[in-house]
């Protein structure tokens, strides 16, 4: 635990050196019209996450899921409607991302706290992925506020943008760099795997097909997902899934990567992507540094600002 400790000061202190990537947002933007915009949204992630340790990566991916399609605008948000069809049941959310219920509380704790409707979902998203991150053991980096959200969504550039777990090396890198993030971004990113679950589909046919897999790990997670049926059981994505640490990637080089498209990051060559893999498996202060530094710049695809969009009063529709 003292461990734990010392990696999160550190990087209390050391996250104000990173230099924000867009001019429009600011670490500070509620500072004076809400002070306690932050620290509500905290309690409510704080107590979401003792009460199902698993939500803090669900809340890590509803981050991800939105910035990856068309910006961090909180479009992922929206329900669909009679004339209306969001991004929520789109092939790689239905059914999947979750944590929406989450996002709904800390709106309305917001908007009692604020007294008014000052703080945008797609913020509210951005800083309850990081505290998730942060409460479960990870580094503490500074949320760049200020979004705005997006009155419409996408159901089709949901199922197009949004890489897949049975996705090979070249596309989810082509997918990263399609958002204007490079590999580093690809491998430090995908360390969000180092908490949380995922379903039987979706490594089903790697642990029975894959050759690049560790035979005992295939054969244990094969108890708990047979070839047919078992369709909600799930593992941890890594060996320490409630703590978030560089586990993942010694899972990687032990060949125990749960997805296909985890292990697709470590070919056991010489690499770039396997050069990172082995870094960050023996440097937990360097993932955590490049984490944040790779947080900070998907928070800031596209998003809209000053008086583009709106600010929602309810998260799943417009005003």
């Amino acid at each position: 635990m003292a461990a734990i400790k010392s990696f999160v000061v550190y990087f209390v202190l050391a996250a104000a050196a990173i230099i924000p990537i867009n001019a429009q947002l600011t670490p500070n933007f509620y500072e004076k019209m809400c002070p306690q915009a932050l620290p509500t949204i905290r309690t409510v992630v704080r107590n979401a996450i003792t009460n199902e340790t698993r939500m803090g990566a669900s809340l890590l991916r509803l981050h991800f899921h939105d910035c990856f399609v068309n910006g961090c605008d909180g479009s992922l948000l929206l329900d669909d409607t009679a004339n209306f069809v969001g991004e929520k049941t789109a092939i790689p959310n239905n059914n999947s991302v979750r944590g929406f219920d989450v996002i709904d509380e800390i709106k309305q704790a917001v908007n009692t706290a604020c007294k008014g409707n000052v703080v945008s979902c797609a913020d509210i998203v951005a800083v309850a992925a990081r505290d998730s991150v942060n409460l479960l053991g990870g580094p503490c980096y500074p949320v760049q506020l200020g979004r705005r959200d997006a009155r419409t969504a996408s159901f089709n550039d949901a199922n197009a943008n949004l890489p897949s777990p049975f996705s090979n090396f070249s596309v989810l890198l082509s997918s990263f760099q399609s958002q204007g993030l490079n590999l580093q971004d690809l491998v430090a990113l995908s360390g969000g795997h180092s908490i949380g679950l995922a379903r039987c589909p979706s490594f089903r046919n790697r642990i029975y097909n894959d050759s690049d897999i560790d035979p005992v790990f295939a054969a244990s997670k094969q108890k708990n997902c047979p070839v047919t049926g078992g369709t909600f059981n799930t593992e941890p994505l890594d060996a320490t899934t409630t703590l978030f640490d560089n586990q993942y990637f010694k899972d990687l080089i032990a060949s125990r990567g749960l997805l296909h498209s985890d292990q697709q990051l470590f070919k056991n060559d010489s690499s770039d992507s396997d050069q990172l893999v082995r870094k960050y498996s023996t440097n937990p202060i360097s993932f955590a540094s490049d984490f944040s530094a790779s947080m900070i710049k998907m928070g800031n695809l596209n998003v809209l600002a000053g008086n583009e969009g709106e600010i929602r009063m309810n998260c799943r529709r417009v005003n």
